[in-house]
């Protein structure tokens, strides 16, 4: 359905940050508004590295380069 536009080696970045957001702002923020907001953005990072596309990247006609697939 869609094209992918992560690289290998971005996805695997945005999985790991992605995640580590998520648990930092459920758990070292104490779900606060600002830990639902770090987590929330950890999740989108999270996301679009599972599924190797990038919703702001297609808008931006971003490609993954020939050695980052």
């Amino acid at each position: 359905m869609f094209k992918r536009n992560v690289g290998s080696k971005e996805r695997v970045a945005r999985m790991i940050f992605g995640a580590l957001l998520v648990c930092t702002g459920v758990v070292a923020l104490h779900a606060s508004v600002l830990g639902i907001a770090v987590a929330a953005v950890g999740g989108v990072s999270l996301i679009t590295g599972i599924f190797s596309y990038c919703p702001a990247c297609a808008v931006a006609g971003r490609q993954p380069t020939a050695r980052s697939r």
